[in-house]
Order: C-alpha cells, then structure tokens, then sequence
C-alpha cells in the first residue's frame, strides 16, 4: 500500500490525531485503568476485522495510541520502490474508526499532549557503525534499516527510540554527534520551546522553523524540536 504524504494526511483531518515521525498518534484521556482496558478491547476488535492494529500503552489516566504500516510503498524520484514504515490509508482508516469508538465510550482525545523521541547520530559511515548500535540498542541486527531505506535503527516492539544517522565529516566535534528529537503536536512547539528557553536554553538554529527549531543548553548539547508541517491541517 502507498505511503501517504503530508498534504493528503492533512486533507484526512483526523481531529483526535497528529502526524509525527512515521506514524500517526493519538493519546485519549480515561478515569481509571478498567475505562482504559475496555477501550482498547474495543479499538483490538475494529483493529481484528481489518487485520491492523495500533501499538498501544496504558498508564494512569491515558492511553497512547501508534498507527503505522510496516509495509507501506516508498518510490524515490527514480521510481525505485522501498518497502518502509509509514502512514498508509489503512491507518488513516483505523483513526477514523477509533476515533468513533473513544466517543462511543465518552473518552475525549488530548491531541497537543502526544510525543515522540528519536535519537540523532552525526557520522561519516553510518553502514559501519550502524551494526554496533543496532545490536547494544535491540540485541538484533535485523533492526538496522528496519523500515527504512537508510541505515537507521529500529525496534520491532518500540522498547527504544529510534536511531537515525545524520551527515559528519571526520573532523567533526566527537562530544557533539548525538542529539535527541522530540516530535510534538504543532500547537504543542511553540509552549514546548518557550519552557526550554524559559529554563536556561537558548536556540541555536531556527532557519527551518516551525518544522525544526534547535535548542541548546548551557554546555552545548542539542536537542530539536520536530513538526511535521506538511501533515498539520491549514487554517
């Protein structure tokens, strides 16, 4: 199944989701464990009668939901095609449906509060190092390009953040490879960045804000807050 691309996932206008990273979140708001269990009884049985389900965590007062296909369709501009994690119609389906069913059951969605963390790793030969990391951080090899055309690493299960590899000549900075990358709702940045500046942080790159805004602390380490621009509904 093609992978859907911001504009069309924007056009969905799922109200109780956002796009971040690969996958499409939702995060709904329950009184008490047996609400939360029930609900995603429900969500497991619509999820049964079309053969996908979303990855799903319980805690106190919430449930996290994860929509994505493993097998969505990626051409790149030449036409080659790559088997990736992505949001496909069939997840854009399921949302719809899930969404019915939190106000079958009175649950209401809290879409600014979701959020999702990946590692960045600088590096001149991503192929060479990508083995280690794949193993200390999944025990796997089979994680390294796992949904991905790259090199990055990925979990099956959702145990550890993802681990991309960015662009680093050889004499880049050592004790400056590693970032982290938070993913948030776009209504969510801008408070998010105000509290990290608000804390002693300061912006270090905004050229590509409001997508990607760079923020660092006191002794240099980045962190980058992430938007998906492209899927968030205009106006």
């Amino acid at each position: 199944m093609d992978m859907l691309h911001g504009e069309q996932i924007a056009a969905a206008d799922l109200t109780d989701w956002r796009k971040l990273a690969q996958g499409l979140h939702a995060r709904y708001l329950v009184d008490d464990f047996a609400t939360g269990a029930r609900f995603v009884a429900a969500v497991g049985e619509a999820g049964d009668t079309v053969g996908h389900h979303p990855r799903v965590s319980i805690g106190p007062g919430y449930v996290d939901l994860e929509l994505v296909s493993d097998d969505a369709v990626y051409r790149d501009d030449e036409g080659t095609e790559y088997v990736v994690e992505w949001v496909t119609q069939q997840d854009v389906d399921l949302a719809r449906a899930i969404t019915r069913i939190a106000a079958d059951h009175g649950i209401a969605a809290d879409p600014a509060s979701v959020s999702e963390l990946e590692l960045g790793l600088d590096t001149a030969d991503s192929a060479v190092i990508a083995p280690v990391w794949a193993a200390l951080l999944t025990g796997s090899g089979d994680s390294q390009g796992r949904g991905s055309p790259s090199d990055e690493v990925r979990d099956a299960t959702g145990r550890v953040p993802n681990l991309w590899f960015g662009d680093a000549d050889e004499q880049a900075d050592a004790n400056r490879r590693f970032h982290v990358e938070v993913y948030l709702a776009p209504e969510a940045a801008a408070p998010r960045i105000a509290a990290a500046l608000a804390a002693g942080g300061t912006v270090v790159d905004d050229s590509d804000a409001p997508g990607l805004t760079v923020i660092a602390d006191r002794d240099g380490n980045t962190g980058v807050v992430c938007v998906d621009v492209s899927a968030a509904k205009k106006g």
